[in-house]
């Protein structure tokens, strides 16, 4: 059976880090390590990402403790294929838990907290939005037309387009050549996603809009958004905070769309004062 990749680190109130479209749980860097000294922190590899590919057994992979998880079929037509990413996920882990997604991981960790509000009990989303494409009532997100771009580039040379990719979410953060340096070498480190897999989560980014069940996500929430993020704009995360009940907004200066890279006390310290206050 294929397998769902999960690193765990640290000890204490588990806290899930899932990572963005056509990335893999390695690219939190650092970031995990130092949540690690505060909290059991796992890092999820999605299906077709990163070490979702291997064995459906129990093994240790650099001396982390690492745990194989069934993976979801891909290509499921929405929202069956983000529920079966949500309800496999939700299957692995009996105790409730914060739940931190990137990006597409923010979606995702969005309707996990929707579909089962006892199990995860604290959300933190960054550089997310409810709705990447834009709408007639939503202008703070892409076009249809550049996301059909993007799908048609990906058929004919997706590794050329993941580059593009990672240009894209650094781009106008301080740091910035850095910072893509940092994204391509954390992006080899795991081998190049499934093509399936970059397929399926795009079709969540075209057709997801989860605009309408914000008010209902009751959970303590919050929302780090980017400056300088061109891919989901400070005025997403705005949107995100003020229509969930309880949640709390942190924009970072100068940073784009992966601010625990690029800016990573400013995120540990908004981070941890949340996990610390939540329920105040």
């Amino acid at each position: 059976m294929a397998t769902m990749h999960v690193d765990s680190y640290g000890s204490g109130a588990p806290l899930l880090l899932i990572h963005g479209w056509g990335m893999h749980g390695g690219m939190w860097g650092g970031i995990a390590e130092r949540l690690a000294e505060y909290f059991r922190v796992l890092v999820v590899d999605l299906p077709g990402h990163g070490y979702s590919l291997g064995s459906s057994e129990w093994e240790v992979v650099s001396g982390k403790q690492a745990a194989n998880l069934p993976l979801p079929t891909s290509h499921f037509p929405l929202p069956t294929y983000l529920d079966s990413l949500v309800d496999q996920l939700s299957a692995q882990f009996s105790e409730p838990l914060a739940v931190c997604g990137w990006s597409l991981g923010g979606q995702i960790a969005l309707r996990w907290a929707a579909r089962y509000p006892n199990q995860v009990n604290s959300l933190v989303l960054v550089a997310s939005t409810p709705c990447f494409v834009r709408r007639t009532d939503w202008e703070c997100a892409m076009t249809a037309e550049a996301l059909m771009e993007f799908a048609a580039a990906l058929q004919q040379d997706y590794a050329l387009t993941l580059r593009r990719f990672l240009a894209l979410q650094v781009r106008g953060s301080a740091r910035e050549r850095e910072l893509l340096a940092e994204l391509r070498g954390a992006l080899s480190s795991r081998g190049e996603p499934n093509l399936d897999a970059l397929q399926s989560g795009l079709s969540i980014l075209r057709d997801c809009d989860l605009r309408s069940a914000l008010p209902d996500v009751k959970q303590a929430a919050l929302v780090i958004g980017g400056e300088r993020d061109t891919l989901t704009p400070p005025q997403a995360s705005r949107y995100l905070a003020a229509q969930m009940p309880n949640a709390r907004l942190a924009i970072i200066g100068a940073a784009a769309h992966a601010p625990f890279l690029s800016h990573p006390d400013e995120f540990m310290m908004q981070l941890k004062r949340f996990m610390e206050n939540k329920n105040d």
